[in-house]
């Protein structure tokens, strides 16, 4: 039951808000870092550290020379080992288990395995880690999309009076303000090459702590699974494996030193396995779209053509030359305020601001508010948006 209520508290990081409840700050691919990653690293190490689960995470068999307790202590707390020569011999005619034989000191060195003592740590440490991009761009954006669009949000916000009064007033702050968001949207572009590095990062330190194992561990997995049953390696077991070794020394009677070896069993690593194989999908995965989204946003900053072409996508019931109208006169921290905007509102009312927008940056500030954007405005007749193409294309 204390399982089910950690379990349950992870909830907040992937539960589904209603826009009216909660402003969104950022994309979908944002999200998946901070909240979907992050819950996925937190369950784990949940998991990982219920060892009612599975039992006990090592069990260790001896000659008896050493109560279990004591060497199922000490072989959890130092390391095991296992023998790569041995690895791919058969089992039962030449070995007990894949990677166990008789340990000689002039042939291949053991691998030793210690990395399971620090699993639940580095998992937890880890959705730490996917977390901070959000928590840094949370505080440096300091709820100002939350304020501006306060009872704009969701499907619908009220009669039609009351949406034009607080259309006129979310364009009249844009107006204000115009030209002193850019600061605004470096924090997000910062915080979106932190995501990108992250994900890469975590990767490469996920590699560093399975002894170089990680980074083809998916595509061996892959192959393994492709391959003859009966002279194929599961690479999982290399990395994770169930059966080690582990040797105990101790003072005889006489007082001579004594060693003694003993097969443990690592019930842990069954779930280790599943989890770093699942990771390795999904972390790829992650920084794949993580890349594609910072190349779209260094797009969006150099290149104003794209960032018509975004404007375009959620205006669709504008004039192209209200499109580049919007294009000419905002920059880049105008546009991301204007792409969240977007985001937190229904098509019909963001286009009513998109549009009283560009009746006050054509006209000036001291016009009458605009209409809906489903009716001929009379702001913009038909000579004026030729003349104003006309300008674009010049």
């Amino acid at each position: 039951m204390a399982i089910i209520g950690l379990v349950s508290s992870l909830a907040g990081f992937v539960k589904v808000r209603y826009l009216i409840d909660k402003a969104i700050i950022d994309n979908i691919v944002f999200r998946c870092h901070y909240r979907v990653t992050s819950a996925i690293l937190f369950l784990c190490c949940i998991i990982v550290t219920a060892n009612n689960l599975i039992g006990d995470p090592i069990s260790c068999i001896n000659d008896g020379a050493v109560p279990g307790h004591v060497i199922n202590t000490y072989c959890w707390i130092t390391y095991t080992f296992t023998l790569p020569h041995e690895r791919g011999q058969p089992k039962g005619s030449h070995v007990a288990h894949p990677g166990l034989g008789n340990y000689v000191d002039d042939e291949d060195a053991p691998r030793y395995h210690s990395y399971y003592q620090w699993v639940p740590f580095m998992l937890f440490f880890q959705g730490i880690l996917f977390y901070v991009p959000h928590w840094i761009w949370k505080n440096w954006e300091e709820g100002k999309v939350r304020m501006i669009s306060d009872g704009m949000r969701g499907a619908m916000i009220g009669p039609k009076e009351n949406r034009r009064d607080k259309v006129s007033r979310l364009v009249q702050y844009i107006m204000d303000t115009l030209h002193m968001h850019n600061f605004y949207a470096s924090g997000y572009f910062i915080c979106e090459a932190l995501n990108f590095a992250n994900v890469v990062g975590n990767i490469f330190f996920m590699d560093l702590f399975l002894g170089g194992a990680f980074l083809t561990y998916g595509t061996d997995v892959i192959r393994f699974s492709g391959m003859n049953q009966e002279n194929r390696t599961d690479p999982m077991v290399a990395i994770f494996p169930r059966m080690t070794k582990c040797t105990f020394h101790k003072y005889g009677a006489s007082g001579s030193l004594q060693k003694h070896d003993a097969l443990c069993v690592l019930a842990l690593n069954i779930l280790n396995e599943k989890i770093y194989i699942f990771l390795w999908f999904w972390l790829i995965v992650l920084a794949v779209m993580s890349g594609i989204v910072l190349l779209y946003s260094s797009a969006l900053v150099v290149l104003p053509s794209v960032r018509e072409l975004v404007l375009k996508w959620h205006y669709r019931v504008g004039s192209q030359s209200e499109v580049a109208l919007l294009t000419r006169k905002t920059q880049i921290g105008d546009f991301l305020l204007l792409h969240l905007l977007s985001q937190n509102m229904n098509m019909m009312v963001y286009s009513e601001v998109l549009t009283e927008l560009c009746n006050k940056m054509y006209n000036g500030n001291n016009l009458p508010t605009a209409p809906s954007t489903l009716e001929l405005s009379p702001i913009y007749p038909s000579e004026k948006l030729s003349k104003m193409g006309r300008e674009t294309e010049a």
